[in-house]
């Protein structure tokens, strides 16, 4: 019986704890309490078609699928239920996945802040057109995503509850400047030092841009100061954050 159950019982995507965007910590403060965050097998020959050769050599993901098996097992256990599927089947694999995050936050009466992709990437639009299904039926859920894939990043531009940033290097700023001037996406700029950062992003968008928080070791790795720091800083504009964590009840503000 066992075996038969093995065989009829769907299979279902699995979520990764994010340490860095954790929206609940663990009372030792060191682990992400609840699993907030998704991810693919990063790289051209996987979910990565935007991928270029400065992100490929320092991408600290692809580091860690080298390292440790498990985080290679769960991200290529995804990739197989996702990247042949169609519209449909992705939706029910990707809502399945978020309203057991939903519980997940519920019962922890925790800050529902989900993180699409610590690791990989939009792979083609019917996958992106999914995600955009997910975001919008999930209206009281802040989502969060970097993405290098323009078409992902036109398909997402205008939905409300995420905060979307095109990720941009040397080798395709023209098509972050492009979306930041003709369509108002934000950006994410990735350089060798924080002046020749600054230095771009001024060029691209007319201003030096913030630098991560946690980059600048302004604030811990993990906490739960942190969590809303990296609300502020990363997720969203600070009166959507505000409202949000308001309504949430979460914290006093």
């Amino acid at each position: 019986m066992s075996d038969l159950t093995a065989i009829i019982t769907p299979m279902k995507l699995k979520r990764s704890n994010d340490r860095k965007v954790a929206n609940l910590v663990t009372k030792n403060g060191k682990q992400a309490a609840i699993a907030n965050t998704f991810g693919l097998p990063a790289g051209k020959d996987f979910s990565c078609p935007g991928a270029t050769s400065i992100c490929e050599t320092v991408c600290y993901a692809g580091k860690l699928e080298k390292l440790y098996k498990a985080v290679k097992a769960n991200l290529l256990h995804n990739w197989e239920l996702l990247r042949n599927a169609d519209n449909d089947t992705m939706v029910r694999l990707l809502d399945e996945m978020i309203v057991d995050f939903v519980a997940d936050c519920d019962k922890k009466n925790a800050p529902k802040l989900f993180r699409i992709h610590w690791d990989g990437d939009f792979f083609n639009d019917t996958y992106t057109y999914a995600w955009k299904t997910i975001i919008e039926n999930h209206s009281d859920i802040q989502f969060w995503v970097y993405t290098r894939v323009k078409s992902a990043a036109l398909i997402l531009k205008d939905v409300s509850n995420l905060s979307l940033y095109y990720s941009t290097d040397d080798e395709n700023k023209e098509i972050g400047h492009e979306l930041k001037v003709n369509e108002g996406i934000r950006l994410a700029y990735l350089g060798k030092t924080f002046a020749i950062t600054e230095n771009t992003m001024k060029e691209l968008t007319g201003k030096p841009g913030a630098k991560c928080p946690e980059n600048m070791k302004s604030i811990p790795l993990i906490s739960s100061e942190a969590v809303l720091v990296y609300l502020v800083a990363c997720v969203s504009t600070v009166k959507q954050i505000l409202d949000f964590l308001r309504v949430k009840n979460k914290w006093r503000i």
